[in-house]
């Protein structure tokens, strides 16, 4: 406890008498400072306990010694010591009746007490209370260890929250409540998730205190990296004391090189995450069993779905180098499964990665998270929290794109593909869908495609792609070139024949013309497009254009 006025009336070396302002002896006493100046004021920071002799005041004038303690009030004075028999043998009643009326605590001094000792006084006490606080501090620094040590994060919440005289609780790096202590705090903390996300936003290390005084809440954040991985609420109802303040840093510093540990762990398990991936995608589960041991439960047994991400800026690039590449605008072919090399996320990604981690973890489910360069590939158990959160950050992405807001301020969220359902003998075959459900998605302009949607639905829907009208219009542009002349119809009795099967009575009959008009303009087709129709894939692809162009014409 710091010094107060009643301490120093009660310490029998001073023999300090109170003249005014009883109720307030409680007040505590930032220093003891001498002044004969008419106006100290300037030259006070308040708490202080003001000396004088009133070597300069006209002390027996009622309005001006109102004005003086009233200006001593105001600027949080904590009381006044009046030396006697000095210049005044006793106090003067006018600044008794000022020190009562302002409600300012008034002692009356002796002259065999010099300043100097309630100086000393003042000094001892303090420094005893800021002793004693170190040393709470650090017993408080061992049992915080103590429980990290022996507890983990859940007995260091719960040794802090009795430090404190409140309540604590940890958020992961998407703002959720890993562990609060005691229980009910988990329900306080989780009111405070938009503020978590906020403070995250800042520079590390950073705090922000919120609530008012009977709920006072201080955040802070945890880790070293530029990205806080996670952060930590201390709840009380009042303003931290020294020994408290000391014992919120013991907590930080304690949690802060637990997430470090947890992230060099997790660093480490994607490298083995990545050698597993490997293993599963040549065709080796039961080396990819014995490479994991018990590190992903019964993940690699059970049914699960393989995802991947990549950025929308590496999208756009990947579709632009795409566009150069392939013959006539074709899109590029599904590549084979590729080596992972496993480096560390980053930007949405990294974003993406953090909230399936935190859904998967609340979830007590296992998840595989590999990063493979641009990309993100996620093993995850087949209807589990992992999938959801997948499926929901995305419909997040799309309903920020529909509104052209940017999701938390981010405009390169990624793009996602998943797999149909795959046992650990289908790794290859779950990587080959994911990734045409994501070549799909970047076509489409869509955050997350499933292979399901792809596989079921009809492949018109696919022609929707720039690149396939555009590969559509040179195919047919000589021809409707032709038509714009007037000289013939060739583009409709090309779609009237194709749709027919080459049946040459029934495509006249639909187009209302002679069957050898018809077959005249099926060879000046061939001769203007340089390609004959007897041949199946030249059929394809023209009908296909066809289809791809219907919705233009």
């Amino acid at each position: 406890m710091p010094p107060t006025l009643a301490s120093l009336v009660h310490h029998s070396a001073l023999k300090l008498t109170v003249r005014a302002g009883e109720e307030r002896l409680a007040t505590p006493v930032r220093w003891a400072h001498a002044s004969e100046l008419a106006d100290p004021v300037p030259y006070m920071e308040g708490g202080e306990l003001l000396l004088i002799t009133a070597l300069k005041l006209d002390a027996e004038d009622p309005e001006a010694m109102r004005r003086y303690v009233r200006r001593l009030g105001q600027a949080g004075v904590a009381g006044l010591g009046f030396a006697v028999g000095v210049h005044y043998a006793t106090i003067p009643d006018a600044l008794v009746d000022a020190a009562a009326e302002e409600g300012l605590p008034l002692l009356e001094v002796p002259r065999r007490t010099p300043f100097l000792a309630i100086s000393k006084a003042v000094s001892a006490a303090i420094s005893a209370e800021q002793y004693q606080a170190v040393t709470a501090g650090f017993a408080a620094q061992r049992d915080l260890t103590k429980q990290a040590l022996g507890g983990g994060p859940a007995g260091l919440l719960a040794a802090l929250a009795g430090q404190v005289d409140g309540w604590a609780a940890l958020y992961d790096a998407t703002g959720a409540v890993v562990a609060a202590a005691p229980e009910w705090a988990a329900r306080r903390a989780a009111r405070l998730t938009p503020e978590v996300e906020r403070l995250h936003a800042r520079t590390p290390p950073a705090s922000l205190v919120v609530g008012g005084e009977a709920d006072r809440v201080e955040l802070h954040t945890l880790g070293t990296s530029r990205r806080p991985r996670a952060a930590l609420a201390v709840g009380t109802g009042a303003p931290l004391g020294t020994a408290e303040r000391y014992a919120v840093h013991s907590a930080i510093a304690l949690l802060t090189l637990t997430t470090e540990r947890s992230r060099s762990l997790h660093e480490a398990e994607q490298r083995v995450g990545a050698a597993v991936l490997r293993m599963l995608l040549a065709g080796e589960p039961e080396h990819a069993r014995t490479a994991a041991g018990s590190l992903y439960g019964d993940l690699l047994d059970a049914p699960y779905r393989l995802i991947i991400a990549e950025a929308a800026s590496a999208t756009a690039a990947r579709a632009h180098a795409d566009g150069r590449t392939a013959p006539h605008g074709a899109p590029r072919p599904v590549d084979a499964p590729r080596p992972v090399a496993g480096e560390p996320p980053a930007g949405p990604l990294a974003a993406l990665a953090e909230h399936v981690e935190a859904a998967a973890a609340r979830a007590g489910e296992a998840l595989l998270v590999v990063p493979d360069g641009e990309r993100l590939v996620l093993l995850t158990a087949d209807g589990g929290a992992a999938a959801r959160a997948c499926v929901g950050y995305a419909a997040a992405v799309d309903q920020a794109r529909t509104t052209g807001q940017a999701l938390a301020g981010r405009t390169d969220e990624p793009v996602m593909g998943l797999s149909a359902p795959a046992g650990p003998i289908a790794a290859a075959t779950a990587y080959r869908q994911a990734e045409q459900a994501l070549s799909v998605a970047r076509r489409r302009g869509r955050a997350l495609v499933e292979h399901e949607e792809v596989a079921t639905g009809s492949v018109v829907q696919l022609l929707s792609d720039d690149a396939v009208r555009a590969f559509a219009d040179g195919l047919l542009r000589a021809l409707r070139e032709h038509d714009a002349t007037g000289r013939g119809d060739l583009v409709a009795s090309l779609r009237a024949w194709l749709s027919r099967h080459g049946q040459w009575d029934a495509a006249a009959a639909e187009l209302g013309v002679h069957r050898h008009t018809l077959r005249y303009r099926m060879r000046r087709v061939e001769e203007i497009l340089g390609r004959s129709l007897d041949d199946p894939d030249v059929r394809m692809e023209l009908w296909l254009a066809l289809k791809a162009t219907s919705g233009t014409e």
